[in-house]
């Protein structure tokens, strides 16, 4: 029998690689004769780079970016070919901020970590969003590449509050001739009810005031800069970054598609006897351009069955069959909470291992 194990991140525990790997050693404990075939996954967010650099091979380059309150942390572009891939949670990622302060936070090192890839030798540069800590509307991102504006664009959202004019000449000079394409894994508009301050603002320290605010200020934002651009689907990713790279002339493709495309998941999963997906939590989040809902639209194509392994499952199973899944397991459930946290790779692991006894033959 032959598995192929194409789980995402289990956020704040495990890897999308660490979270593949323990798979794996679960299910060859359970069913050594089996062949495992590993495949993570990722929809634009953490992790982005590595599961492409699992597959793609190339070379990382290590670089320094800036965190969204401004200090120093390091991060990583991949360069295969011509081809650079940008993780934008590096810079400005949630885990940067501890979901606080949103309407502070600058997307500055999200433009540094373009121009390093445009220095590289970059012709296309692929920029994975999700997880964004931000929400200045990607403001920070052109203010990097010499974007001005009758108010200060490098200091946070909050401060687009008055925002009239916006010059983007010097920003689009920067990346002339150069392809960008931002991997989202959602997309929702800039603004609005399904907006990136109403929808995603909560997770990033914002409350309730906050969010209508702030969803105002991008309102300005986008009127002084391309109102129509703001309302495309992915604008409203990593709090805007979306929004400014359409702005520079990129366009937006769906995160999971891409890696899916790059890693061969397709020809994998017809290959494959039984496909195995994973996150952290199994919810009704995951059918929106998320990992799970990816992987197991491509095993319905390929015909064959999809289960998946999350920390925890909140979906019950006429919802989880609505998702694509043949079935799903927790974490939680088969282990505790306690033990999922404390050793989310061995309980990984002991899961794996009991779900191979239901699946494998």
């Amino acid at each position: 029998m032959r598995v192929l194990v194409a789980p995402d991140k289990f956020a704040g525990t495990l890897t999308a690689v660490e979270a593949a790997e323990a798979i794996a050693a679960g299910w060859r404990r359970q069913a050594p004769d089996d062949e495992v075939v590993l495949a993570p996954m990722s929809d634009g967010g953490p992790g982005f780079v590595d599961v492409l650099h699992a597959s793609l091979g190339g070379e990382l380059l290590a670089v320094v970016a800036e965190a969204p309150q401004g200090h120093e942390v390091p991060a990583t572009i991949l360069m295969v070919g011509d081809t650079a891939y940008v993780e934008s949670a590096q810079a400005c990622g949630v885990h940067l901020t501890g979901g606080k302060l949103g309407e502070f936070g600058t997307t500055v090192g999200v433009g540094r970590l373009l121009l390093e890839a445009v220095n590289a030798g970059a012709t296309r540069v692929v920029v994975g969003l999700g997880g964004s800590g931000t929400n200045d509307g990607g403001a920070g991102l052109l203010a990097a590449l010499g974007a001005d504006a009758d108010v200060s664009l490098d200091v946070g959202g909050i401060f687009l509050d008055g925002v009239t004019t916006a010059d983007l000449s010097i920003a689009r000079g920067m990346v002339d001739g150069i392809e960008i394409i931002a991997a989202t894994d959602v997309d929702n508009p800039l603004t609005g009810l399904f907006g990136a301050s109403k929808t995603f603002g909560a997770q990033k320290g914002l409350d309730e005031e906050m969010q209508v605010l702030m969803d105002g200020f991008l309102e300005q934002w986008a009127a002084a800069t391309d109102r129509r651009l703001a309302l495309e689907p992915g604008a409203g990713a990593a709090g805007g970054v979306g929004f400014a790279l359409l702005l520079l002339g990129g366009h937006r493709v769906s995160g999971i598609g891409l890696v899916a495309d790059a890693v061969g998941l397709a020809a994998r999963a017809r290959e494959a006897d039984l496909v195995i997906t994973g996150e952290g939590a199994f919810d009704f989040s995951s059918r929106a351009g998320k990992v799970p809902a990816g992987v197991a639209a491509v095993a319905a194509e390929a015909l064959r069955p999809c289960v998946a392994l999350a920390g925890q499952v909140l979906v019950g199973s006429r919802e989880m069959r609505a998702l694509g899944m043949d079935a799903a397991y927790s974490l939680v459930d088969a282990v505790g909470e306690e033990r999922a946290f404390r050793d989310p790779e061995g309980a990984l692991t002991e899961l794996a291992a009991r779900v191979a006894r239901t699946w494998s033959g």
